[in-house]
């Protein structure tokens, strides 16, 4: 090791760290923006219920990420809030128990939350001669799964969470069946920078993974593809929480957990699999006839293996080497590779749970390819399918090449040479 070399670097980093030091030191509470910005929502919601019917419901649920940032909302809210407006403040961490403004409590976790919320939590029951209620909470992800907290109407997320999922389990506490609010209202404080760039810290621990793995066995990337097409999908469902306003419980237009993943699908096939044995060996052209909808239209959803990883442009599609589309009889594109989720839930919602087929489709369809012996319709429809695929990479490579980018090229034969069919469900 060269140690005087080490130690100059170390030096460096010191220099740094003392400088960051100095500049965040001069931010005090009193101008901490984001401190002042919190507690003035908190104010605001004293003097302003949600619910009407209900004014004397003060409780604001807070949940940070860190401890030491509950620590410090803590220290620099509690007392100014308990002086200035009568509420209680209590925090509970991993770390912290429970400690509150309220001397009775002796700082035990269930206590603390039992005094947030004493009806869901049945207070009567454990001390029926209590009367001081908490009306602030501040905690961190310890509290964010299992509890009954919805005495509350308000949930401030003063941090946002990596995972969507934890957004929903957090505000989960407060959106649940008994609660006695007739509105509850959820609260994102967003960073003051462009997502993407805020989000962009993953791109650099990935390229040095990448250095690692390279120096050493060459074959350790813990960052697989299929994570990092989560992660892909977790940063548009964030955004998308930022910029709109969803419906939370609405599959289609809003958000929900099973929105945010494909879990739902795995556990489906585990269950299938569980039942009917593993489906290695199993010939590639199956397919089904369903009948159509309003969702669905008259078409054919093909399921198809790509042998070209370059292809997957941008990683767009999160299912690669697997390409999902849906076609309808007329040749248009209903839904395309990119939106893999509805189209799992479509074909979720036409075939789950089915397990006769459809007679008078079923003949149909055998009638109009004389038993599978005329599929050229079924083939046309194909062709138009890879060949959206491969436009889409054309298109996007046509716009790099326009902005000055060195990475057009061209996909042969529409890409026909470059997929195979590994089953498909047509809609009649």
């Amino acid at each position: 090791m060269d140690v005087l070399q080490w130690e100059h670097y170390l030096r460096e980093d010191l220099g740094v760290l003392t400088r960051l030091l100095d500049s965040v030191s001069r931010i005090t509470p009193a101008h901490d923006k984001k401190l002042m910005t919190l507690k003035e929502y908190i104010i605001k919601k004293v003097r302003n219920p949600i619910n009407p019917k209900s004014p004397d419901n003060r409780k604001v649920l807070i949940f940070t990420t860190f401890s030491d940032t509950a620590d410090y909302l803590y220290s620099n809210l509690a007392q100014a809030l308990k002086d200035g407006y009568g509420l209680n403040v209590a925090e509970v961490t991993g770390s912290v128990n429970g400690r509150s403004t309220i001397k009775e409590l002796k700082g035990d976790f269930n206590d603390t939350l039992t005094w947030f919320s004493p009806r869901s939590k049945r207070r009567d029951l454990v001390d029926p001669k209590a009367s001081e209620e908490i009306d602030v909470l501040i905690g961190t992800d310890c509290i964010s799964e299992g509890q009954n907290l919805q005495d509350c109407d308000c949930c401030i997320n003063y941090d946002i969470h990596w995972n969507p999922v934890r957004i929903i389990q957090r505000f989960g506490r407060i959106d649940r069946i008994g609660s006695k609010n007739e509105r509850i209202q959820l609260i994102n404080f967003w960073p003051d920078i462009d997502l993407d760039a805020y989000i962009d810290l993953r791109g650099r621990v990935e390229s040095r993974m990448r250095a690692s793995v390279l120096t050493s066995t060459g074959d350790d990337n813990i960052l697989d593809e299929n994570e990092k097409m989560d992660l892909e999908y977790r940063r548009d469902q964030l955004q998308r929480l930022k910029n709109e306003v969803v419906d939370i419980e609405e599959m289609q237009s809003g958000v929900s957990i099973m929105d945010l993943g494909l879990n739902e699908f795995r556990v489906d096939l585990l269950d299938y699999t569980h039942m009917a044995g593993q489906l290695d060996g199993t010939p590639y052209g199956l397919h089904a006839v369903v009948p159509s909808s309003d969702e669905m239209p008259p078409g054919v959803i093909f399921i198809l293996l790509n042998r070209v990883d370059s292809i997957n442009r941008d990683k767009r599609n999160r299912l690669h080497p697997f390409y999902m589309v849906y076609i309808s009889d007329d040749g248009g594109i209903v839904c395309n590779h990119l939106d893999p989720k509805r189209l799992l839930d479509l074909m979720r919602y036409s075939c789950k749970g089915k397990t006769k087929h459809y007679d008078n489709l079923c003949n149909a369809f055998n009638e109009e390819t004389k038993n599978g012996k005329n599929m050229s319709r079924i083939s046309m429809l194909l062709d138009k399918s890879i060949s959206s695929i491969a436009g889409q990479q054309e298109h996007s490579e046509l716009l790099d090449f326009l902005d000055g980018k060195d990475s057009f090229s061209t996909v042969k034969n529409n890409g026909m040479d470059d997929f195979e069919l590994i089953c498909f469900l047509v809609v009649k």
